[in-house]
Formats: structure tokens, C-alpha cells, sequence
């Protein structure tokens, strides 16, 4: 009796030391999430998530060498699973950062850069800011948390456990990310850069057969509404493909180097 009491014993630290490492990297990841680590989320909320997420990743990952770690190698994997979090966290983040960049150039293509600028946690032009929400929202009726845990398993094949990732997986799988993201957010924004394009040539035109006409008068509210029709037009569009990239991102973890 006393022999299979301290059996379960010993399951359930190694249990509890599983959970708890595999806890770390998405604690730190989970508060750079899209929608679940905002910053209008409360703590408490966020905790639960990062809670919820274990729950679901741990059973599926084998972690090696969790037993028999010492004080200095139990703290260098603390820093390392944390620091692989933050990482994962940041590749997810970019996606954020894809919106906010894509609605910045649009809004100061269209004049729209400072109408409800401040209304959100980090201040936003007014496109940047109904891109970001409508995305959000997007993404969790899709089914983020399912793709989201999918990629949470996923990320032990590329940065294995308790392992300081190589410099070069590293930089490879970082600036791939950074550079697909301005990519993209020029992409999203290019409609609203070719209207403006076009108005712009097109009061240099009629400024120079009618010179004594204050064309500025007349095109700020053709430009200001020009670019809301197009941004209700355009948006589910712009919305779909943002949409599948990240889908796409967190269904292959990322760049698998």
C-alpha cells in the first residue's frame, strides 16, 4: 500500500513538473496573443488562458530531462522555456503589427490618420483600429484557441525543450517573419495607396487648367470619403487574406527552418 502510494507520488510531481515547464513557454506567449493578450484583458483572464492552454498542450508533448535537474539547470530552463514563449509570442504578434502597419499607410493615404485615433489601448488611426478589431474578432469565431494550442504543440519540433535556440533558427525564423509582415502590410494598404495615387494626379491636373479653383477644398471630402467606400468594400477581402496567413502561420508553426 505505502509502495504504490509513493508511485503515485512520484506521478504526480513528474506530473506537476511537466505542466509547469510546458506552462512557462505559453504563459509567456499567451500575453502577446492576438485578442487573448491585449492589453484591455485582465490579468486574471490572461492567467486562466495560459492555464487552459497547459491543460490542453501538456498530455500531448514529451519534455526529456525534466527529472533530475539541479538549481542552476532548473533556472536556465525557466529562462530558456520563457524566453521560447516570448518568441513564439512575438512571430503570432506580427500578425497584430500586419493590421495596425496595413491601416497606418491606408489612413494617411486617405486623411484618415487622426479621426478616433486614441479610442483603443494603443493608439490607432481610425483604419488601423477597425482592422484590428474586425480581425480579432475574425480570428477567434474561426477558431484561434484551436490553431493557436496546435501551435503551441507544434513549436517543441522546431525549438526543443529546455534547448537555447541556435542563432541561426533564430535569425532565420525571425526576419522571415518580420519581412512576410511589411510585405503583407503593404499589400493590404496597396488599394488605398493607388486611390490616393490617382486623386493626387488627378487635382494636379485640374489645379493646372483651373488654377484659381481651391481644389484643396473640394478634394479633402472626396479623398476623406472616397476612402471609406473603399474601405467597406475592400475590408472583408483584406480581412479574408490576413485571415488565412495566419491560420496558415500557426498550422505550420511558423517557418520550419
Amino acid at each position: 500500500m505505502i509502495a504504490q502510494f509513493q508511485e503515485y507520488l512520484d506521478l504526480s510531481q513528474t506530473l506537476i513538473w511537466h505542466g509547469f515547464f510546458v506552462f512557462l513557454r505559453i504563459g509567456a506567449a499567451v500575453s502577446l496573443l492576438p485578442a487573448f493578450g491585449e492589453m484591455s484583458v485582465p490579468v486574471r483572464i490572461k492567467l486562466g488562458v495560459a492555464i487552459a492552454f497547459t491543460f490542453i498542450v501538456a498530455p500531448s508533448v514529451t519534455l526529456t530531462g525534466v527529472e533530475g535537474l539541479d538549481r542552476i539547470g532548473l533556472v536556465s530552463t525557466i529562462l530558456v522555456e520563457t524566453l521560447i514563449g516570448l518568441v513564439l509570442g512575438l512571430g503570432v504578434r506580427m500578425f497584430v503589427f500586419i493590421l495596425q502597419t496595413a491601416g497606418a499607410i491606408a489612413a494617411q493615404s486617405t486623411s484618415l490618420s487622426q479621426l478616433l485615433g486614441n479610442s483603443g489601448a494603443e493608439p490607432l488611426p481610425a483604419i488601423g483600429h477597425v482592422l484590428v478589431v474586425a480581425g480579432f474578432a475574425l480570428a477567434v469565431t474561426t477558431g484561434l484557441h484551436i490553431r493557436v494550442a496546435t501551435y503551441f504543440a507544434s513549436s517543441y519540433k522546431i525549438f526543443a525543450f529546455g534547448v537555447l535556440p541556435a542563432t541561426e533558427i533564430a535569425l532565420f525564423w525571425g526576419l522571415s517573419q518580420v519581412s512576410q509582415a511589411f510585405g503583407m502590410a503593404f499589400r493590404l494598404a496597396a488599394p488605398f495607396v493607388i486611390m490616393s495615387a490617382l486623386y493626387n494626379l488627378t487635382l494636379g491636373v485640374i489645379n493646372r487648367a483651373m488654377p484659381q479653383l481651391m481644389v484643396a477644398f473640394v478634394g479633402a471630402p472626396v479623398i476623406t470619403t472616397g476612402g471609406l467606400v473603399l474601405l467597406a468594400l475592400m475590408s472583408p477581402i483584406l480581412l479574408s487574406v490576413w485571415v488565412n496567413a495566419l491560420h496558415s502561420f500557426l498550422t505550420d508553426a511558423g517557418v520550419a527552418p
